[in-house]
């Protein structure tokens, strides 16, 4: 399911950002580029981010999974930034812990039940802290397309 809303074109190996919300806007720049979101998009995806949280605790590398409702979206889409410094998101879990995140799934999602199905893909990926490493390392998109693939 992973692998068929992400296109090589929508990701970002060795993306620099200094805040969340910049790695927010880079994906949204290429979801929009894309004609995946309209230019709503990225303020929509920052604003939720603050009052609901994506960060994930996952380990040695945490991930993020920011998105936002339906009607920002033009046809469904994942875009994936691999950052090459992490940026501190707000945790899931407890909105008052910062998370350094070097993993940024964007989710552009127009219906409720895919955005179900899609998360537990993306979560069922992340419990590999294996996949997580080699995508940290992965030199071009198809490689990484090759991973959530596997």
């Amino acid at each position: 399911m992973l692998r068929t809303h992400l296109d090589p074109s929508l990701i970002l190996l060795g993306a620099e950002a200094r805040s969340a919300e910049e790695a927010i806007t880079l994906l949204a720049e290429r979801l929009e580029a894309a004609g995946r979101v309209r230019p709503s998009y990225g303020p929509a995806v920052i604003e939720r981010e603050r009052t609901m949280p994506t960060g994930l605790p996952l380990g040695a590398i945490n991930a993020a999974i920011p998105h936002t409702d339906r009607e920002h979206v033009i046809a469904p889409a994942v875009a994936l930034a691999v950052l090459r410094e992490p940026v501190r998101f707000a945790s899931m879990d407890d909105p008052d812990e910062a998370l350094p995140v070097r993993i940024v799934f964007a989710l552009a999602i127009s219906d409720k039940n895919g955005q179900i199905a899609l998360l537990q893909a993306i979560m069922g990926f992340l419990q590999d802290q294996g996949a997580l490493e080699r995508i940290l390392t992965a030199q071009t998109p198809d490689e990484v397309l090759s991973l959530v693939a596997a």
